[in-house]
C-alpha cells in the first residue's frame, strides 16, 4: 500500500513540476504593465461557491466592500467589510460579518468580527495526533449509519483587536473575544444515535460531563506585531511576524481557565519581482498554563483572519490535506510553504484582475500532549492506539483569482502523506492562507 501511494505521489509532483515550469515561462512572457490604480468604493457582491471535502459544498451569498479613497495607498484599502452567509451540503453553516481599518480611528489599526458556526457533522478525532486511532470504515459510514468521529457543534465569536504603531514596523496589539460554543451527540439523520468517540471520551472520562456539553469564555489578548509587506492580501515580498499573549479568566464559573502564547513568522521571498514569489509560514501555539476546555483546543488564534474560520489543525485553514481537525492538543507547531506564481495579469469589466498557481506542502504535530495519561488509561483499542506523536505532512497544488489585488478566489486540492490523517481535501474559498 505504501508503494502505491509513494507511486501515486511522484505521478502527481511529476503533474506538478510540469505545470509549474510552463506557468513560470507564460508569467515571464506576459506583459509588465504597471499596476493600475482603483479609487473609491469597490463593491463585489457575488454567490457563494465554495467547497471543503469535509465540510460538502457552501451556497449562499457574499459581499467584500473596499473603500480605497483617492488611491495613494493602492492596493491597500482605507475600509474594508466582509459579509458572508452560506450553508452546505454537509449541513455546515457560516455566517461572518468583518470590518478592518487603519482610518477610523486616528493612529490605529481595528479589526472585528462577529462570526457564527453551526455544523451538525463537525469532526472530532480525538486527542493527541496519532495517539488517537483512526479507522476509515468508521469515518461518515453511511451504508452502516455510523458517524464515530462527528459531533453536534455550535460556535459564535465576537473579537475586537487593536494596533498601533510603536517604533518602525513594530506595532503593539491588544484584544478581547467572547466564545460561545453548543456541543452535543450528532442529530444528523441517518447517524443520530450511532456511536461516537465524543460519547467514548465522556464515558471514559476524558471530557467531563459539564464540560462536554460546551460553554463560554471570554479572551484577552496582548502582543506585538512586525509587519514589512508591501502589500497584505498577496505580499511580494517582507516579513509579517506576532508574537501573542492570550489567556482566558474563569468569569462563567466553567471551571478552567488558562494563558497561552502564540507565534507566527511569515515571510515572503520575491523570485522574480511580484510574479513568482516563495512564501513560507512557521507557527507555534501552546498553553503555558492553566487548563483549557476541549472545546476551545481547536481554535488558531491570529490577529488577522485570512478566512472566517480559525480552526485547526487540519483542514483548508493550516494542513491542506488532512482532516480537518485532525489534530487537538495543548500545544502545535506547524509550517506552511509554497511557491506563488502569477501566470497573468489583465482588464475585464473595467477591474483588474490576476490569475496565480501555488503549489504547496504543509506539516505540523501536537508538540504538547492534552490529558494524554487519561488517554493511556481508557482500556479502549478506539481511544489509544499506542503510537507516538510524529509529523503529519501533506502536499498539493492551488490556483487563485484576484479581483483588484485584495478580493482572491481560492481553489485548492492537497493529498496527506499519511492515510491515518486522511486522503484528499479540495477546497474552494476566499485568499491565501497566510
Amino acid at each position: 500500500m505504501h508503494g502505491r501511494i509513494r507511486k501515486n505521489l511522484m505521478k502527481t509532483a511529476g503533474k506538478i513540476k510540469l505545470v509549474l515550469v510552463l506557468c513560470i515561462i507564460s508569467c515571464m512572457q506576459a506583459y509588465a504593465q504597471e499596476r493600475k490604480i482603483k479609487t473609491g468604493w469597490s463593491i463585489n457582491p457575488c454567490p457563494v461557491i465554495a467547497y471543503e471535502t469535509d465540510l460538502g459544498f457552501q451556497y449562499g451569498a457574499m459581499c467584500d466592500i473596499y473603500y480605497y479613497g483617492d488611491g495613494r495607498d493602492f492596493p491597500d484599502y482605507e475600509h474594508k467589510i466582509f459579509v458572508e452567509a452560506a450553508y452546505s451540503t454537509k449541513h455546515s453553516g457560516l455566517f461572518h460579518i468583518f470590518y478592518d481599518s487603519e482610518h477610523l480611528i486616528k493612529g490605529l489599526r481595528l479589526t472585528a468580527a462577529a462570526t457564527y458556526i453551526p455544523e451538525r457533522m463537525h469532526n472530532f478525532y480525538g486527542f493527541n495526533g496519532f495517539a488517537s486511532p483512526y479507522f476509515r470504515n468508521l469515518d461518515k459510514n453511511r451504508k452502516d449509519k455510523i458517524a464515530y468521529y462527528n459531533l453536534d457543534y455550535q460556535m459564535l465569536r465576537v473579537f475586537a483587536d487593536l494596533q498601533g504603531g510603536f517604533a518602525g514596523n513594530f506595532r503593539w496589539a491588544a484584544g478581547v473575544a467572547f466564545y460561545r460554543y453548543f456541543i452535543g451527540d450528532v442529530r444528523q439523520k441517518p447517524y443520530a444515535g450511532s456511536s461516537s468517540m465524543y460519547r467514548d471520551y465522556i464515558d471514559a472520562g476524558l471530557i467531563g460531563v459539564k464540560e462536554a456539553r460546551g460553554g463560554a469564555h471570554v479572551e484577552f489578548k496582548g502582543g506585538v506585531v512586525y509587519d514589512t509587506r508591501d502589500h497584505e492580501a498577496a505580499p511580494g515580498k517582507g516579513i509579517w511576524a506576532e508574537a501573542i499573549l492570550y489567556g482566558s479568566p474563569d468569569i462563567f464559573s466553567t471551571g478552567f481557565n488558562y494563558l497561552k502564547a502564540a507565534f507566527h513568522f511569515r515571510h515572503y521571498v520575491p523570485l522574480w519581482k511580484d510574479r513568482i514569489v516563495f512564501a513560507y509560514h512557521l507557527a507555534y501555539q501552546g498553553t503555558i498554563a492553566g487548563n483549557a476546555p476541549f472545546y476551545s483546543q481547536q481554535n488558531i488564534s491570529s490577529l488577522f483572519l485570512s478566512r472566517p474560520s480559525s480552526e485547526g489543525l487540519g483542514s483548508s485553514n493550516t494542513l491542506r490535506g488532512i482532516n480537518y481537525n485532525r489534530l487537538l492538543g495543548d500545544g502545535y507547531a506547524w509550517a506552511n510553504a509554497e511557491l506563488r506564481v502569477r501566470v497573468i495579469s489583465f482588464d475585464f469589466i473595467k477591474q483588474h484582475w490576476y490569475i496565480a498557481l501555488n503549489p504547496f506542502f504543509d506539516a505540523g504535530a501536537v508538540v504538547q500532549p492534552y490529558r494524554l495519561e487519561q488517554q493511556k488509561q481508557a482500556d479502549n483499542a478506539l481511544l489509544y492506539s499506542g503510537n507516538s506523536e510524529s509529523l503529519h505532512m501533506c502536499a498539493g497544488i492551488g490556483g487563485k483569482i484576484a479581483l483588484n489585488y485584495n478580493f482572491i478566489f481560492s481553489g485548492e486540492i492537497g493529498f496527506a502523506l499519511d492515510r491515518r490523517d486522511g486522503n484528499y481535501v479540495i477546497a474552494l474559498g476566499l485568499n491565501y492562507i497566510f
